[in-house]
């Protein structure tokens, strides 16, 4: 059992401020970091940011997992297109212009790092689940573990894949709600949530107050690209738990 579980929030190109928090945490090969995902986007270096993390499941003694978040798709989505859907790449360039920076100067380690992010990150002794976005009220089964989502449908994958996007759920239902088509009475998944898969560590919603902490889920994105904090949960051997955070200049406004 690993001394220590680190999970690292959205960090959205603020490579400094990774740097920072590492150095402050100083993960040795007695823990395990687990970063929930959005490295890239928004932020001023998200090349470097990749490369940080690169470097730590590459070259380091520490056992280390990137989930993959809905930014981290829209690149390799975009990748894809430029190869099979050149019209639908140009388009996509044109709205997000950081998908042809990324792609101009990118490596194919880069790429291998992206491509490697995981869904979910899961360890059932401990019944924690880590995963970029949330949990959908009418997801009943969850996959055991990485190998098993490889192995479903692909209809079935892009239900697993609705984890990294999930914000608000129907307030009826508990089906996912796409980002924007909410209603005042749909809540947040969080809100929600039962506990049915274990305690969830997530991402993708910035809380600009600090960790957001619910009955059975924390959200550990606290605004680093807008001025707010990046933040690490820890998650000692004992079920102890405490946060480290560094500050971080405000690179974006809310919503940009």
């Amino acid at each position: 059992m690993p001394d220590r579980l680190i999970f690292i929030g959205d960090v959205h190109g603020m490579s400094d401020q990774l740097k920072d928090l590492l150095d402050r945490l100083t993960p040795s090969t007695e823990d395990e970091l687990i970063f929930v995902g959005d490295l890239v986007d928004k932020g001023p270096d998200p090349i470097g940011t990749v490369r940080i993390v690169s470097q730590l499941i590459h070259h380091s003694d520490t056992e280390t997992t990137l989930l993959r978040g809905n930014h981290e798709d829209k690149h390799l989505r975009y990748r894809l297109r430029l190869q099979d859907s050149p019209k639908v790449a140009r388009k996509m360039g044109e709205s997000s212009p950081e998908l042809v920076a990324f792609m101009s100067d990118a490596t194919d380690e880069d790429w291998d790092t992206l491509l490697k992010a995981r869904h979910f990150w899961r360890n059932h002794d401990r019944n924690l689940l880590a995963v970029h976005g949330g949990i959908p009220g009418d997801m009943w089964s969850f996959p055991h573990d990485w190998n098993e989502v490889e192995k479903l449908e692909r209809h079935d994958q892009r239900s697993v894949e609705k984890i990294y996007r999930t914000r608000f759920v129907d307030h009826h239902s508990g089906a996912f709600i796409a980002s924007g088509h909410q209603t005042p009475d749909d809540p947040f998944w969080a809100e929600r949530y039962d506990g049915r898969f274990g305690d969830v560590i997530f991402g993708h919603e910035p809380f600009f107050d600090g960790p957001r902490e619910f009955p059975h889920a924390t959200g550990i994105d606290t605004a680093a690209v807008y001025g707010g904090q990046l933040t690490a949960l820890i998650i000692h051997a004992d079920d102890r738990r405490e946060y480290v955070s560094v500050d971080c200049p405000a690179y974006r406004k809310p919503g940009a």
